[in-house]
C-alpha cells in the first residue's frame, strides 16, 4: 500500500490467490468495483448484493463489510466465511480467492462521475423516466445497467439504461417508485431538477449481441427500461432481424409504458402486452396471467429459434428461465438477463 498523501493517492494491493494482482484506490467503495475498474473478470451482475455472484473468500487482510444482512449470501455461505465483493471494502492491502473468467470482464469499462438530473417524466402511475446528463465521453451498450447513488441513502441502486448513448451524454432510466423503497423515494420526492449525484456505470452482462436469430424481450415492471434499450438497439440496425416486444404489467392503467414502443416502431417490431389484473371496467380483450404464458402461446414451439432477453420481478425472471431452460431447451447462449434483488 502507498504511504503518505491524501486517501485519493493511497492504493491498496490485492492478489487472488493463484491468479493476477491489482491495485484499487482506497476511496474506492467496493472490491467489486475496484476490480472491474481494474479490468479483472470477478463475476457478478446485481453488483449491489442481491444475487451472490460476486462470492469470495478473504485470505489475508481486512474488510470492511457495507451490508451485513446482504441477501445474496446464504446462512451457509456465512457459516463458511464466505463474502460478497460487492459489499466489501478492503481496508489494507488483502489477499483473496475467487475463481475468475474473462467473460466476466467489463466490455465498456465502468466509471464513476457526478451526474445531473435534467428531467424526470412520468410513464405510468409508479414508473418515471429519469434524464441524467453524463460525460459526453460517457458509453454503454444496450441493456446495460448503472448504480446510482440517491442522497442520503446507505448504498447504491441499480438502474438499467432505457436509451442508445445520445451526443452530449444523455443516460435515460426507468425508475418505478416502489412501496417503501428508500432510495426510488429519495429519487422521486428529494431530488431536484440540476441536482448532482454520482453514478457508477455501465455494468451488466445482459447487453445486446450481433447475430442472425430475431430477438424476444420481456419486460415487467421497471423491467421496461433495459428492454426498451435492447429493442432500440436492434431497431437501429442495418440487419433485418424482427423484434418480439412482450410487456407483463398489472393493471390497464400500466398500458401507457407501451406509448414508449412508439418512437422506434416499425414492420421488424411486434409488440405484446399482457396485464394480470385488468379490471372489470374498461372492458380488457387483450392478454391476461403471466407473460412468459403468452411468449409461449405467440411464438409456440421451437423457442431455440430465437435470442431471448429478459427483466423484471425476480419471479418473473425465475418463471421465464424454467420456461426457456427446462421447456424448452434453448441454449444457455441465447438466454441474457442479468439478476437483482
Amino acid at each position: 500500500m502507498s504511504e503518505g498523501g491524501d486517501r485519493a493517492s493511497v492504493q491498496h494491493r490485492i492478489e487472488i490467490e493463484g491468479g493476477p494482482a491489482f491495485a484499487m484506490s482506497a476511496q474506492e467503495d467496493s472490491l467489486l468495483r475496484g476490480a472491474l475498474r481494474a479490468g479483472i473478470g470477478f463475476a457478478h451482475e446485481c453488483s449491489v448484493g442481491g444475487c451472490g455472484a460476486c462470492r469470495f473468500d478473504l485470505i489475508e487482510g481486512e474488510v470492511q463489510t457495507l451490508w451485513a444482512d446482504a441477501p445474496g449470501l446464504s446462512e451457509r455461505d456465512r457459516k463458511r466465511g464466505k463474502r460478497l465483493a460487492c459489499q466489501s471494502r478492503p481496508l489494507g492491502d488483502c489477499r483473496i480467492r475467487v475463481r475468475c473468467d474473462d467473460a466476466n470482464r467489463p466490455v465498456v469499462a465502468p466509471q464513476r462521475t457526478q451526474a445531473t438530473l435534467l428531467m424526470r417524466r412520468m410513464v405510468t402511475g409508479d414508473i418515471a423516466e429519469f434524464t441524467f446528463a453524463m460525460p459526453p465521453a460517457a458509453n454503454f451498450l444496450p441493456g446495460q445497467y448503472a448504480l446510482i447513488y440517491p442522497p442520503g441513502v446507505v448504498g447504491a441502486r441499480a438502474y438499467s439504461m432505457s436509451n442508445l448513448p445520445e451526443p452530449g451524454g444523455r443516460w435515460r432510466f426507468m425508475i418505478r417508485r416502489m412501496p417503501g423503497g428508500q432510495g426510488s423515494a429519495t429519487l422521486f420526492d428529494r431530488v431536484a431538477m440540476g441536482d448532482t449525484l454520482p453514478v457508477d456505470g455501465p455494468y451488466g452482462h445482459a447487453y445486446l449481441r450481433s447475430g442472425t436469430r430475431d430477438l424476444v424481450c420481456i419486460a415487467g415492471g421497471s423491467g421496461l427500461g433495459p428492454m426498451l434499450s435492447i429493442a432500440r438497439g436492434a431497431m437501429a440496425e442495418s440487419d433485418p432481424r424482427e423484434v418480439h416486444f412482450f410487456l407483463g404489467m398489472r393493471t390497464q392503467a400500466d398500458l401507457a409504458a407501451m406509448n414508449e414502443l412508439q418512437a422506434f416502431a416499425g414492420p421488424r417490431l411486434h409488440a405484446h402486452a399482457v396485464l394480470s389484473e385488468p379490471g372489470a371496467q374498461p372492458p380488457w380483450n387483450g392478454a391476461t396471467g403471466f407473460v412468459h404464458n403468452e411468449v409461449e402461446r405467440v411464438l409456440g414451439a421451437g423457442l431455440d429459434r430465437f435470442d431471448f432477453y429478459f427483466a423484471g420481478p425476480p419471479k418473473m425472471v425465475e418463471a421465464v428461465q424454467e420456461m426457456l431452460m427446462i421447456r424448452h431447451r434453448v441454449p444457455f447462449d441465447q438466454i441474457h438477463f442479468d439478476r437483482f434483488v
